[in-house]
């Protein structure tokens, strides 16, 4: 990237190192960012960053799966099929890059005070997840389904107990939904491939959720450019 757009990008974005990297499920790496400019921040779980993984205009949105107000945060990318500018960053990202990104950002976000948490969607959801997971009282009122492709690619989940797991291609996940069949009354988290998502909202729609109950998030839907 030409040294002339630091400055431009230094007022855009913020900048820190990669500090440790590690195999964290079967494809998933633990990326730990560290920066000054992380400290203090009012980050609410489930958001996420921007990162810049490639030219001055090409970013990839990743959720935050920990975040700590001295200054760090850490990120679990999914290493999925495919040469696109954010699955090289995710698979070659190393200690000691510099990475530019912007500040945490999102309304996919924990409701605390909800009576019931219903968290639905696949690996890439399961990310923000966990940083809402990790953030409700032992004693929360927690349901979900979360699919992943095999038994080695589930994170490890506060309260993961009271999640049903599915491998995908052994029952639709809105099927598993309708299954589960959570009653309306609390808030439910409902993110991954967007068609799937969709078909999940239309799911609890159908069982009696007020549509403002169920927050939604498509992180990512085959073929189309930056959400590949």
């Amino acid at each position: 990237m030409p040294a002339l757009l630091n400055p431009v990008l230094d007022l855009l974005m913020l900048r820190g190192t990669v500090t440790a990297v590690e195999r964290f499920t079967a494809r998933m790496r633990r990326l730990r960012i560290e920066s000054a400019a992380l400290a203090g921040l009012n980050v609410l779980p489930g958001q996420q960053i921007r990162v810049l993984v490639g030219t001055a205009v090409t970013r990839r949105t990743y959720s935050i799966w920990r975040y700590e107000p001295t200054g760090a945060l850490e990120l679990c990318v999914l290493d999925h099929p495919g040469d696109g500018p954010g699955a090289r960053w995710g698979r070659e990202a190393a200690v000691g890059d510099e990475v530019r990104f912007g500040k945490p950002e999102g309304s996919f976000t924990l409701r605390p005070d909800a009576a019931h948490h219903v968290f639905v969607g696949d690996e890439t959801a399961s990310v923000a997840f966990g940083a809402m997971l990790a953030a409700l009282p032992p004693g929360a009122r927690v349901s979900g389904c979360v699919e992943t492709d095999t038994v080695g690619d589930r994170l490890p989940l506060a309260h993961a107990g009271r999640i049903d797991w599915v491998l995908r291609g052994e029952i639709p996940l809105p099927e598993a939904v309708g299954r589960l069949s959570p009653a309306p009354g609390g808030v439910a988290y409902v993110a991954g491939e967007a068609r799937t998502v969709q078909a999940v909202r239309h799911v609890l729609r159908d069982a009696g959720w007020d549509r403002r109950s169920v927050l939604t998030k498509p992180f990512w839907t085959p073929g189309k450019r930056g959400m590949e």
